[in-house]
């Protein structure tokens, strides 16, 4: 590996070149927001889709730049996404349009996934002084209490139809609850209000011991209304983009560094060996030897179903690996993070133009040369580098 991923002057010099990838040209001036679709040359393929996700994502990139290098810049640029959360993608009933394009919104439904990263973007803007993010962090829980929470279930519904918020879609998913623990991690650390991280550790709970307990202690990603495993969700199509058929050993990794988050203010005995637990089993099962990488599913039984390699798969295993080589010490650990960059550097990481490739197949060849279509941002990799420098210091 020629850069050494452990040395925090390499990760600051990561992030900012993903930032630097982006920025400026990222900055949409006339219709307000940002520009998402990007070439792996970093040109603009698409200037109209304005995804939810992607326009919070931007947020806590430049969020996090602006308190990494205390650059105001970075700062505005937060703020520029604030103000077009507000004006843009807030809509008449309170809720976040998922899709907007160059007439107004395309994709309306309300989704909880979304709305997760409404509420992790403000708590982001907030901790560095944008004007109005700390309000809206209320304003997003708030929200998110009312629409989507679930108080017999302790979860949160996962879709809800635009307008009088009574259509709620039949599908409960395990990934919106895991990106609406890592909001409330983040909401909590930057108000301190405990309404925050309680609901963090229910979330944790529920997810990674009560509905793992059934799964062998893993996490399943698909559930009926009443909250029951559908193992048979998607089965037909496992390699669908959103909700894929099988395990997803990239969201073992990602709840292995959440558990570990959360143990940190709000210790309990199950947190850490549950994180062992689940990545372990991620790269037992999912660590390709011959090629290297991490293969994106398995099914119940094991069998490999989706030999692809997405980018955020790898940024997630390469900070569960250093938040657990730290809070364990050790060593081996530490070889999973060094195997795992060694492959992301020589793969993912655009070492020519910056930010990273999204998606190989299992030779490690790239699909197609659209770098950053709606929602990616590779806020992954750099907030896998962001939580990396918090552990290491």
């Amino acid at each position: 590996m020629g850069l050494n991923y452990r040395d925090p002057d390499v990760l600051r010099r990561h992030i900012r070149r993903i930032i630097e990838f982006y920025h400026p040209a990222c900055i949409d001036t006339e219709r307000g927001g940002y520009i998402n679709q990007f070439t792996d040359a970093g040109t603009i393929y698409d200037r109209d889709t304005k995804h939810l996700v992607g326009t919070c994502r931007f947020v806590f990139n430049y969020a996090v730049a602006a308190e990494l290098f205390d650059n105001d810049v970075y700062r505005s640029a937060a703020a520029h996404g604030v103000a077009f959360l507000q004006a843009g993608h807030r809509q008449s009933d309170g809720g976040f349009a998922w899709v907007l394009g160059a007439n107004g919104v395309e994709e309306g439904a309300r989704r909880a996934y979304g709305h997760a990263f409404v509420l992790l973007a403000a708590a982001m803007a907030a901790r560095i002084g944008v004007a109005g993010a700390e309000t809206l962090v209320g304003e997003a829980y708030d929200l998110l209490e009312k629409r989507f929470w679930e108080p017999a279930a302790r979860l949160y519904a996962d879709e809800i139809a635009a307008g009088d918020w009574r259509a709620v879609a039949p599908y409960r998913g395990q990934n919106a609850n895991m990106h609406l623990c890592e909001a409330m991690l983040a909401a909590f650390e930057t108000t301190r209000e405990a309404r925050f991280l309680d609901r963090a550790l229910t979330l944790a709970q529920r997810i990674c011991v009560e509905l793992a307990a059934p799964a062998q202690g893993l996490i399943w990603e698909h559930y009926t209304t009443d909250w029951e495993h559908d193992w048979q969700y998607n089965r037909d199509d496992p390699q669908n983009l959103f909700r894929p058929y099988g395990y997803l050993p990239g969201h073992f990794a990602e709840w292995a560094k959440l558990l570990l988050i959360l143990e940190r203010h709000r210790p309990e005995p199950w947190q850490l060996p549950a994180a062992m637990r689940l990545f372990d089993t991620a790269l037992a099962r999912s660590w390709d030897e011959e090629q290297g990488g991490m293969h994106y599913t398995f099914a119940p039984d094991g069998t490999i179903l989706d030999t692809d390699r997405y980018y955020w798969v790898l940024a997630e295993t390469v900070a569960a690996a250093a938040v657990l080589a730290v809070r364990t010490g050790e060593e081996r650990y530490w070889d999973w993070y060094d195997r795992a960059w060694h492959y992301a550097d020589r793969h993912f990481v655009d070492h020519v133009h910056g930010a990273w490739y999204r998606v190989l197949d299992r030779g490690g060849r790239r699909y197609d040369d659209k770098k950053s279509p709606p929602s990616k941002t590779d806020y992954h990799p750099l907030g896998a580098c962001y939580e990396i420098l918090r552990v290491l210091q």
